[in-house]
């Protein structure tokens, strides 16, 4: 393994680990990890091993499904450069007991199947982490369906500084709605049926929770019910927070509602994603991050609608430069607010046109005299109150990515996703001279354009009303030496580790 490594170190490298008995939602993760990236067309590892380690004692370790050229065979038609399967031997020359071993936080572990396997998640950051160490991955693929693994993961990977990216890859599953599992190999065909209770209640508890008021406690006990009328033994029905894995007293935002259950011979875990509303992310920053550009191109890859609010203020100022008041008074300002008719919509080549009361302003808002203006205008109270009103309206059924100052903070603060995406003063000044010249604007000299947007940091992060600030819990991503598709990237990481695709598939092509 080490000399292919060697061999193939020039390309993308993209592992996916299994403990073998492939199935078609293993191909799945391969298919995923074979696809075209960045750095050209990556070569992909799959591994089997089946792990001790993370096995119960009275759990089926011996019995566990193993078919070595089975797994090859399927491994290559979906995609798959090679196949590493290592004796135990070889991955723990040392043996068990002198293993060095990774325990990922505890919080993760105390519920879903933690509480129910102890030690098993102990086994698998073992295990995985030695694996990273051996073959030094660029991407590592798992299966949206093990959430609860996926978490943990991602968090030893962060822990550990390990240079690779965690990818998860949507639950597969059969027509009847089971997820496909190595485990469910062990089952009859009445035991098969049977087992389709598990995704059924998982189904009409999601149904459910989609009615105003549904309570959460009274859903989840009907879940249970559910699943032992279909013959299954619980293990456990818990709805907690996907991302710190906790508990939930309430449907409110994003929540993991997830399932095991015993049925025949094999144990089966399940979930769904319950969401009041689809998913928003909000991106902060100061003038010149280049947060339009790549906001408008990350919404349309996750099939989001763009919601430009920077947009929103510039439109707003044009209307207080043509009417002729004076922009430094709210007074003056707040009347032609009263029937604002200001629309937001996406031309036929993607590019969002802006308009005020039947004027397409689209090119004009983007001018120095509006640039220099759009702070104090969009400082008044009267201002952010409407155009805040009008946004929390545009989102209350969520799917949405807006930008601007405060969209994190004050516009949408239960945002899924909050990103406070920022540059240099250098190099936004940079930038902005770029967008000047391609619009047929002046550019004035750099210095100038520094102390300009210096300024406008200045009285954005200082005004009264709504200022600049980060939300305390936002991701800070600095743009500086980023491509586009490098920022769009990073954001596509951070959506995918709080929105995943089980919850939020990302659109046909």
């Amino acid at each position: 393994m080490e000399a292919w490594r060697r061999e193939t170190r020039q390309a993308p490298l993209h592992f996916v680990p299994t403990m073998g008995a492939l199935h078609p939602g293993h191909q799945s993760l391969i298919s995923r990890a074979a696809r075209q990236c960045a750095g050209g067309q990556p070569r992909v590892l799959v591994s089997v091993f089946v792990n001790p380690l993370q096995f119960g004692p009275q759990e089926d370790f011996a019995r566990y499904p193993r078919q070595l050229e089975a797994d090859a065979a399927l491994a290559e038609a979906a995609g798959a450069d090679a196949l590493f399967a290592p004796s135990l031997e070889e991955l723990y020359p040392a043996g068990e007991q002198e293993l060095t071993r990774i325990q990922p936080p505890l919080s993760l572990q105390q519920g879903l199947c933690g509480r129910h396997r102890s030690g098993h998640f102990n086994g698998v950051a073992t295990v995985v982490a030695r694996l990273l160490g051996l073959i030094r991955p660029d991407q590592l693929l798992l299966g949206e369906k093990d959430w609860q693994q996926l978490v943990i993961l991602r968090r030893v990977v962060a822990d550990l500084g390990l240079p690779v990216e965690v990818v998860g890859v949507a639950t597969l599953r059969e027509g009847d709605g089971l997820a496909l599992s190595s485990r469910n190999s062990y089952l009859n065909a009445d035991q098969r049926l049977q087992a389709t209770a598990l995704p059924q209640a998982l189904e009409d508890a999601n149904a459910a929770a989609q009615r105003p008021g549904t309570a959460l406690a009274p859903l989840l006990a009907t879940v249970h019910e559910k699943l032992e009328q279909g013959g299954l033994v619980v293990d456990y029905v818990e709805a907690v927070c996907p991302i710190s894995l906790q508990p939930r007293s309430a449907l409110k935002g994003l929540t993991l509602l997830a399932a095991a259950v015993h049925c025949g011979p094999s144990r089966l875990i399940d979930h769904v994603f319950l969401m009041s509303r689809a998913p928003i992310v909000a991106i902060d920053g100061p003038a010149g991050a280049g947060k339009s550009t790549v906001t408008r191109a990350f919404a349309e890859q996750l099939g989001l609608i763009y919601l430009d609010t920077g947009a929103m203020y510039r439109a707003v100022t044009w209307l207080v430069q043509q009417s002729g008041v004076d922009a430094s008074e709210a007074a003056a300002v707040a009347p032609l607010l009263e029937g604002l008719d200001l629309q937001l919509s996406t031309a036929a080549a993607g590019q969002q046109r802006v308009s005020v009361n039947g004027h397409d302003v689209t090119e004009a808002i983007r001018s120095p005299e509006v640039t220099a203006q759009v702070s104090q205008v969009a400082a008044h109270g009267c201002v952010r109150e409407a155009l805040t009103r009008q946004q929390q309206a545009m989102g209350e059924r969520g799917g949405l990515v807006a930008e601007g100052r405060d969209i994190g903070t004050a516009v949408f603060p239960d945002a899924e996703l909050k990103v406070f995406l920022t540059a240099t003063v250098a190099e936004r000044a940079r930038r902005r001279a770029l967008d000047l010249e391609q619009r047929g604007f002046a550019v004035p000299a750099l210095a100038e354009l520094e102390a300009q947007i210096a300024e406008r940091d200045h009285l954005d992060s200082t005004r009264e009303v709504a200022p600049l600030t980060q939300a305390a819990d936002a991701v800070e991503l600095i743009t500086d030496g980023l491509s586009i598709d490098a920022v769009i990237e990073q954001l596509v990481q951070l959506f995918r580790q709080r929105v995943p695709h089980d919850a939020w598939p990302e659109p046909v092509a």
